[in-house]
């Protein structure tokens, strides 16, 4: 039992367990499980959110970037440009269309390097794949330019980056689609799994619906083509719009806390903090995770474990050094430099100051024991 872990879903419930429970009760005792009113409503709801004309709702994010592409187009000979630097899923998507990933390295931010892309354009290449991580917005501006120019298709990979926000535009309204997670530990998380393509394109929003239920249009019962099952259930839709309401002061609570956490830990001169809001505050982070970057990576995460803080090592070994995956043939120093040295702090809506406060002081001792 940590005394700080790094998430913390009963508490997390308990502060919202009535409305919670009653959401459940009114879909139950209706019979509303499927494609039913609540699901609309929350994509109504989370569309105006993000600032789009249409959601659709999906099992995973997984599934959202999945159904993008074959919606998009995009298919077997077709290249995609993407990171090394995500969950797995991100290249999942690519390879499940039978397309072919192509990789470039990230930044010091741990986003695409958007100098680095053009280069990688072959008349194969399709569509780019920007990956918002841990709640900070890749550089949109570049990268729309960029496809524009070479006529390709942007699917933002936004799973951890529901409300960030670039030039007061939020993150899954700048490409053609934007596709969201709502795995439990995310900002919006629901009690499972579920996901969700954002657009303003009609017809990508049509075709995404399709691909989502069979093919089946429901209005007439024709299947007009070969689809799958990768629906948003009712009851996650609905525990989701509950939670959408608090969304906005949860980001706020998220942004105290790296607040705190930047100040006290700034001193630190070995320690690399996530990089702050600027060039001219462009940038609105929501913080999804607070990842600090340090040689010693693994004797601090030890350190902090034994003292009963839970922290996270996201992907120690970089995708393109998975045999498995057949993409070793990709040289990214900064992914491979930024995977051994990646640390996620515990940072979510209910930890507390004194939690917030053991944690930074945890880490100050670690740095004082080495004294």
């Amino acid at each position: 039992m940590y005394r700080v872990p790094f998430v913390n879903y009963p508490e997390h419930y308990r502060r919202i367990w009535d409305e919670v429970i009653q959401a459940i009760k009114e879909i139950l005792s209706n019979g509303d499980l499927i494609l039913r009113e609540q699901l609309k409503r929350f994509e109504n709801n989370i569309a105006s959110f993000i600032g789009v004309k249409y959601a659709i709702g999906v099992n995973s994010g997984t599934d959202a970037l999945f159904l993008s592409l074959r919606a998009a187009g995009i298919d077997r000979g077709d290249e995609v440009i993407t990171v090394a630097h995500t969950f797995v899923a991100t290249v999942a998507a690519i390879i499940h269309c039978g397309a072919k990933p192509v990789l470039v390295d990230v930044g010091e931010d741990m986003n695409m390097d958007v100098d680095q892309i053009e280069k990688m354009i072959t008349s194969k290449t399709k569509a780019i794949i920007p990956v918002h991580l841990n709640g900070r917005m890749c550089d949109m501006k570049k990268i729309m330019e960029i496809a524009e120019r070479y006529g390709l298709v942007v699917i933002e990979d936004a799973a951890q980056a529901l409300g960030a926000k670039l030039d007061g535009r939020k993150a899954g309204s700048f490409g053609l689609t934007g596709c969201f997670s709502f795995y439990p530990a995310k900002i919006l998380g629901a009690a499972g799994d579920g996901g969700l393509v954002a657009t303003n394109d009609e017809e990508i929003a049509e075709r995404v619906r399709l691909l989502r239920d069979h093919g089946q249009q429901r209005s007439t019962g024709d299947i007009l083509h070969y689809g799958f099952n990768t629906r948003l259930d009712n009851v996650q839709a609905a525990i989701l719009d509950v939670k959408l309401k608090y969304l906005p002061e949860w980001i706020e609570r998220r942004r105290e806390l790296a607040n705190f956490y930047n100040k006290d830990l700034s001193n630190l001169q070995k320690l690399k903090l996530p990089p702050p809001p600027y060039p001219e505050d462009r940038f609105f982070d929501v913080y999804q995770n607070y990842v600090i970057r340090l040689k010693e990576r693994d004797k601090l995460a030890s350190y902090l474990k034994n003292l009963g803080i839970e922290v996270l090592i996201s992907w120690p070994k970089p995708l393109h050094h998975h045999d498995a995956l057949g993409l070793g043939h990709y040289y990214l120093p900064k992914t491979e430099q930024i995977s051994k040295e990646v640390l996620s702090l515990p940072i979510y809506a209910e930890l507390s100051e004194e939690q917030a406060e053991f944690v930074v002081d945890g880490i100050h001792k670690f740095f004082e024991s080495k004294l």
